[in-house]
């Protein structure tokens, strides 16, 4: 387990590096506008996905959300992008794509941002996703157990099937650089994943693969990065990418929450290296000696990721009774 920086080499004696990955599932121009106002007096820059195209057809889980068709919402995402921030792709829009709709969304994205995204998270229950549901992973309970409590068919996520209407997984090869998975309860992902990002010849259209630090809403964010947490990041020496998504009230009557407000502030007082996701990315990459993910460090990362899901799910079903 890592006990300090040793190894990180990171820039202006950083001991600890700190993003946000932030998925845009619920996102408006007003109800992120204040958290990116936020991060940026304080000098973190953090990563952004968007939807490039809108849904026609409708949402039932996520029709608030705007997307690039919006022209107040997409000012507001090419001007994060001239202020530092990165911006990447959670899939075409927010309901399933076809092969045909990613083609126009990734070429929109590339004339819009001046190039194609580096960064990639799969979204929901989209078709297209990317080695997704059972396909996550490899151990065989593990995947037996999954694919069961998801009441899916084994054939719903086609993103990397060739031949089915909802494949990009050659388009993914060929424009995306990093691609996330696994997500977990650990602030450091050092602990989790040292080896991130790796490859995986087993999925193959994913270049880079990373792992996350998961906090669905403000509320998980807030216990995720805990004063004793940002402690521990520290005096670990650690790596955070956290997952997440500033559209579940984050913001709250055009202010940032002051719950959250206070922890980003404290976090930003201490000697950490806050860049967006594919920075970060670059430089642990640069610092490995190999490309594929140890086999004991691959078992034990899924484990540990099941485990995680569980407590998640336990704790929304106390949530909700």
């Amino acid at each position: 387990m890592p006990t300090d920086a040793k190894g990180l080499d990171l820039p202006n004696g950083a001991r600890f590096a700190f993003t946000v990955m932030d998925d845009t599932d619920d996102a408006t121009l007003e109800n992120v506008a204040p958290i990116y106002r936020l991060l940026e007096s304080l000098g973190m820059r953090t990563t952004k996905t968007v939807w490039s195209v809108s849904c026609p057809e409708g949402s039932p889980n996520f029709a608030m959300a705007e997307t690039m068709d919006d022209p107040a919402y997409a000012e507001f995402v090419v001007d994060l992008q001239r202020r530092g921030f990165e911006i990447a792709f959670h899939n075409a829009t927010m309901e399933s794509s076809t092969r045909e709709r990613t083609i126009r969304a990734l070429a929109l994205f590339a004339s819009t941002f001046g190039g194609a995204p580096r960064v990639h998270a799969n979204h929901s229950f989209n078709r297209e996703n990317l080695y997704w549901g059972r396909d996550r992973i490899d151990q065989p309970l593990l995947r037996a157990a999954y694919a069961a409590s998801l009441r899916l068919p084994q054939d719903f996520y086609l993103g990397h099937r060739g031949g089915s209407p909802f494949f990009w997984g050659d388009l993914c090869a060929e424009h995306i650089e990093y691609v996330r998975n696994l997500t977990f309860a650990d602030i450091n992902l050092r602990n989790v994943n040292p080896s991130m990002p790796y490859r995986d010849p087993r999925r193959p259209y994913g270049n880079w693969w990373f792992s996350s630090s998961d906090a669905e809403n403000a509320d998980a964010f807030v216990e995720l990065v805990s004063e004793e947490n940002q402690d521990r990041l520290e005096q670990e020496g650690g790596v955070c990418i956290v997952a997440t998504h500033f559209g579940k009230k984050f913001c709250e009557g055009g202010r940032v929450r002051p719950d959250v407000e206070r922890l980003l502030r404290r976090l930003a007082s201490r000697p950490g290296w806050f860049v967006p996701v594919g920075q970060l990315l670059d430089h642990l990459r640069a610092r490995r000696t190999g490309e594929r993910l140890p086999r004991a460090e691959w078992r034990r990362m899924q484990w540990l990721w099941a485990r995680d899901v569980v407590a998640r799910r336990l704790a929304e079903r106390r949530a909700r009774r």
